[in-house]
């Protein structure tokens, strides 16, 4: 998150979540601190990341989305295996955490 000079009375906006998690993604799985990679969004561009580790065979390779939303797949391909998430589920693994004071 990136937080203005006026936080809070201006909002914080997300800068660099997509690339930090990619990065993130294909350091642990190069560094063998995974089996699995689950990444519970749609965005894809975080597909070069999962391709990586899938076609190098670093770690076993999923994904999580909304319910009737739509999901990462790799082209021409119904893979990754994607979670399909309601509320419920989404509330069960929600992080709680403040990161404004990290």
């Amino acid at each position: 998150m990136r937080y203005p000079h006026d936080w809070p009375d201006l909002p914080a906006r997300e800068k660099g979540i997509d690339v930090q998690l990619a990065c993130d993604v294909i350091t642990e799985a190069m560094t063998h601190q995974v089996d699995a990679v689950i990444i519970a969004s749609r965005d894809t561009d975080l597909t070069p990341a999962l391709e990586i580790v899938r076609s190098r065979r670093l770690a076993h390779v999923e994904t999580a989305s909304w319910e009737g939303a739509s999901r990462i797949r790799f082209p021409g391909e119904h893979a990754p295996w994607c979670h399909r998430m309601d509320e419920a589920a989404y509330e069960s693994v929600r992080d709680h955490r403040d990161y404004s004071k990290s």
